[in-house]
């Protein structure tokens, strides 16, 4: 009975030896592919993280170089790298800069595309990325029937001529184009103008303002609304219904803008093309859009000419929006710091 006894336990024992052993085996080889497949998750998950930051650093470039208003760099940095030497011109515009950064608290500045349409570019962004609202007249206006007034009520069909900036466009088929710029900047305006989230503004004007077929539209759209206002108040000079703010009568002074055909030829078919607003059209764009555009000229340092604001005449609820140009052509944005 001892021995059977014996015999039984024995073989128990080596049953579970060998059960072991092929559990032991199991338990192994799936050790092995669990560190495996650990270590080939994270082989994986290292590249697809460095496949992720290079794909956003390219993003990032691309949005970076597409942006035609940079983000800010610091003032005097910037007046050190564009205006290096000895020159006459270059110690007075370093002096210019200096006097921006001691005296108007002006720290740091974004830089603008420098096409034809910089003027144009630097107000309209600030409008949006200030989230400022239509002015009073829009708000009592639907501007997108604007090019259908001024063509069939107003009898304005030389509007055929409109030439779009670079893309010297004329015909028949510039009312519609008129459209969809009006509707774009309709559009554009109303949503980030409800936009409250500073940051977010932010983000939606830098993807506006990285699309140049896009912004271009806002610009066409604004030239537009600056001939539009130019031919009701040349009706109102004709008819002598009410009085028009002087600036009209500066505007029509000048030889090449007597009437607004001529302001079209001569003028607005040329800007985003081969010339930039002038003096006057600052005026004008400031009046229509309702804000005071405050515009340091640094050619102009030591004189009156230093600081001018467009239009010069204007109410105390406009807002402020402010301009830095070195030689009235190309225009930046300057930012405030106390």
């Amino acid at each position: 009975g001892r021995h059977e006894v014996w015999s039984w336990k024995t073989a128990s024992k080596e049953s579970l030896c060998l059960m072991w052993q092929k559990v032991k085996v199991q338990l192994m080889l799936s050790m092995s592919f669990l560190t495996a497949v650990f270590w080939y998750c994270r082989r994986l998950y290292s590249f697809l993280a460095q496949l992720l930051k290079r794909w956003s650093n390219y993003l990032q470039r691309q949005l970076i170089r597409n942006l035609s208003v940079l983000p800010e760099v610091d003032l005097l940095g910037y007046s050190a790298r564009e205006w290096k030497g000895e020159t006459k011109q270059a110690k007075q515009m370093r002096e210019a800069y200096e006097e921006l950064f001691r005296s108007c608290h002006i720290k740091y500045l974004r830089q603008v595309r420098r096409d034809n349409y910089s003027v144009l570019r630097a107000v309209l962004f600030q409008i949006f990325s200030q989230g400022i609202h239509f002015p009073s007249w829009m708000k009592e206006r639907d501007i997108l029937k604007l090019p259908e007034k001024l063509l069939y009520s107003q009898g304005c069909n030389w509007i055929q001529q409109y030439s779009f900036g670079p893309e010297r466009y004329t015909g028949p088929n510039a009312f519609g184009k008129l459209r969809k710029c009006m509707e774009a900047l309709k559009t554009n305006w109303a949503e980030i103008s409800a936009t409250r989230d500073y940051e977010e503004r932010g983000s939606i004007c830098n993807t506006l303002f990285s699309d140049e077929s896009k912004e271009y539209k806002l610009y066409e759209a604004i030239k537009f609304i600056m001939l539009y206002e130019v031919v009701e108040a040349y009706e109102q000079i004709k008819s002598r219904d009410k009085p028009v703010h002087n600036l009209f009568s500066l505007l029509f002074a000048r030889d090449s803008s007597s009437d607004p055909l001529s302001f079209m030829m001569n003028h607005l078919n040329s800007i985003g093309d081969s010339i930039c607003l002038d003096q006057v059209e600052l005026f004008l764009l400031g009046y229509l859009l309702e804000v005071k555009i405050r515009v340091y000229r640094l050619h102009r340092f030591n004189t009156e000419e230093f600081q001018e604001n467009y239009p010069d005449e204007y109410r105390r609820e406009w807002n402020e929006i402010s301009l830095l140009t070195e030689d009235d052509h190309y225009y930046h944005i300057p930012l405030f710091r106390t």
